[in-house]
């Protein structure tokens, strides 16, 4: 596998940001931010169109890093999400045109285990990068899980996702690096001035007003459907119990939509934030009453010369922390 390290594509089509999508994710993560739902709102805070939430670029990298787990990573049973870190380098707004930069960019063994970091780049039409996002998984093998998953799961999956033996893999695998050439990184983000708190009514640990989310198996539906996350362990009882879990789970995607969503209200501009990192420590279980996330949060840090924050953000579920360490970077005012 080690030599798969660095693998490149690009995806062959481009993602069209439309305005329903975009009133449909945020939804879906239950962020009730006006700036991704009203035009007049998006534009008081400066912008062309309704903003994507922060994690809205999970829906275009669920579809290309569909054929990185399909015929690139694989030999594993199934994968589990650990860390995720987000580069917002501008808002991504209704009607950008994404085109989508899929690389295998870390492999590393921890306690035994494997584990593998997919880098997703999003470039605008002008050829700026807009968006980076770096996605870390464990791969879980065979002998950790319920030795029927694989039969069960290929009957309950979408009927286009495919689930490769680790022959079949290696025997169609080529190996495709990434060309050289200039990166551009778009600055546009930094230059607008931000609808946040001024900086200078903000102090280290002033906390954020808490927050308790009910999640339902319905928001998990609904989530799944909106980002084409096909895992039937996030809806189906019985494939999530073949894996070892006590009862269905949240997305990873959808908790970390969740406290983006948590800040976003608290700070009032999505666009605002540079830079959003967590890693998972707990799965948040939704049992068939439903469950809750409770948030919380306070400024661990203040740069006076780039008048920037890091905001420490803490999730638990069923009184376990689900984070075991997330925080946000934002521009203030």
């Amino acid at each position: 596998m080690a030599a798969r390290l660095g693998h490149y594509y690009r995806a062959d089509d481009v993602y069209r940001v439309g305005h329903e999508k975009v009133r449909e994710y945020a939804r879906a993560v239950q962020d009730n931010n006006p700036a991704h739902r009203d035009d007049a709102a998006a534009a008081a805070l400066g912008y062309a169109g309704l903003v994507a939430p922060l994690t809205f670029t999970a829906i275009p990298a669920m579809a290309t890093n569909q054929k990185m787990f399909e015929s690139i990573v694989v030999g594993y049973e199934t994968y589990v999400q650990t860390e995720q870190v987000f580069e917002q380098h501008r808002p991504i707004v209704v009607g950008d045109v994404l085109s989508t930069d899929v690389e295998l960019s870390e492999i590393r063994r921890v306690a035994g285990r494997d584990m593998f970091t997919v880098t997703n780049t999003f470039t605008d039409a002008a050829g700026e990068i807009v968006h980076s996002m770096h996605t870390t998984v464990v791969g879980v093998s065979a002998d950790e899980v319920d030795s029927g998953i694989s039969a069960a799961v290929q009957n309950r999956i979408m009927t286009d996702v495919k689930i490769l033996s680790r022959d079949e893999a290696e025997a169609d695998y080529r190996k495709t690096v990434r060309p050289d050439g200039e990166r551009i990184i778009s600055t546009e983000g930094l230059r607008r001035v931000p609808g946040t708190p001024s900086f200078d009514s903000l102090s280290v640990g002033d906390e954020l007003p808490l927050r308790h989310t009910r999640l339902s198996r319905g928001d998990l539906v609904n989530y799944a459907g909106v980002s084409g996350d096909a895992n039937p362990i996030h809806w189906d009882e019985s494939i999530a119990k073949l894996a070892g879990l006590p009862d269905v789970i949240a997305h990873g995607m959808l908790t970390m939509g969740l406290g983006a969503g948590f800040v976003s209200a608290w700070s009032g501009d999505p666009g605002a934030v540079t830079r959003y990192a967590v890693r998972l420590s707990q799965v948040a279980v939704v049992a068939g009453e439903g469950g809750d996330i409770e948030f919380s949060g306070r400024i661990k840090s203040l740069d006076p010369e780039t008048r920037t924050g890091v905001v420490l953000i803490v999730a638990k579920s069923g009184g376990r922390k689900i984070f075991g360490m997330a925080t946000m970077t934002l521009r203030f005012s």
